[in-house]
């Protein structure tokens, strides 16, 4: 885990896992309040982690290098492991393998009533060669599947309360933007940054510049299907456009046969036509 000023939600946290995880890592990145002596309490090892340049995936790793298990769970504080994927990952741990397994994520917020949903990858064998990458937004998806491994979705499911607070929000998808454009400019190869920018810039509404990211991505991985179904919500949604946004979900649907999504959309806009 990395923890920062986590002393309202560090404990919930770590109950979820306490019976299933003989080893506990906390990389803190700066905490003023009480969030290591709670990790005390429940024998974890807190790693103290200069966060003056910020770099997740580097305090991810430095998490990953004391960890002595054969497998690694990661969580955030805000989150908590469903108790009916416990018996799962158990299963999965026995049964050795070279994979890395989505999470069901569940994104609560204070301020809707409804869920947002999607999958993280969260458990994976410990192998040096398995590292996160991104400064921020970090993953350890392409360093898996670059060193043989494979990703694969399960149903087991973690609850994220999220903070809802509109400006803090701002603030923190400005600071991301930030980052995420030096590491485009410093990695232009490195087209999954593109993912993430365009989200930040969606969740600030500001759905020109996520259209024109959306675009990008599409010509840079002409062959991803989801590249181009996110093409076509920015071209009917956002930018209408529906006779280039029908052609996104063709394309879609031609690389991905019997792609749901893309077929719902191209049924929306046959609907309104």
């Amino acid at each position: 885990m990395i923890v920062k000023n986590e002393e309202r939600s560090l404990a919930g946290c770590l109950d979820s896992v306490r019976d299933l995880c003989g080893e506990l890592i906390l990389v803190d990145t700066g905490s003023t309040d009480a969030t290591p002596r709670i990790a005390a309490r429940y024998g974890a090892e807190v790693i103290p982690f200069a966060f003056t340049f910020v770099d997740f995936a580097a305090a991810r790793n430095r998490g990953l290098e004391r960890a002595s298990g054969r497998w690694i769970l990661v969580l955030d504080a805000d989150e908590t492991l469903h108790r009916s994927g416990v018996p799962d990952i158990a299963r999965l741990v026995a049964s050795g393998g070279n994979s890395g397994y989505f999470f069901e994520r569940h994104n609560h917020s204070s301020v809707s009533q409804t869920a947002t949903t999607d999958y993280v990858v969260r458990l994976f064998p410990n192998r040096s060669d398995y590292r996160f990458r991104g400064r921020v937004h970090e993953t350890v998806d392409a360093s898996i599947t670059a060193a043989g491994g494979c990703l694969k979705k399960t149903a087991i499911r973690i609850d994220h309360d999220y903070c809802a607070d509109p400006e803090v929000r701002r603030r923190k998808c400005l600071r991301y933007i930030e980052i995420l454009q030096q590491e485009i400019a410093a990695n232009p190869a490195d087209d999954s940054r593109l993912d993430f920018l365009a989200a930040e810039y969606h969740q600030l509404g500001r759905f020109d510049e996520a259209a024109e990211i959306a675009e990008r991505i599409v010509r840079l991985r002409p062959r991803d299907h989801r590249a181009h179904l996110f093409a076509g919500v920015y071209h009917l949604l956002y930018r209408p456009d529906p006779a280039r946004a029908r052609a996104d979900f063709m394309q879609a649907l031609n690389l991905c046969p019997g792609y749901a999504e893309a077929a719902s959309f191209l049924q929306l806009i046959d609907g309104k036509t």
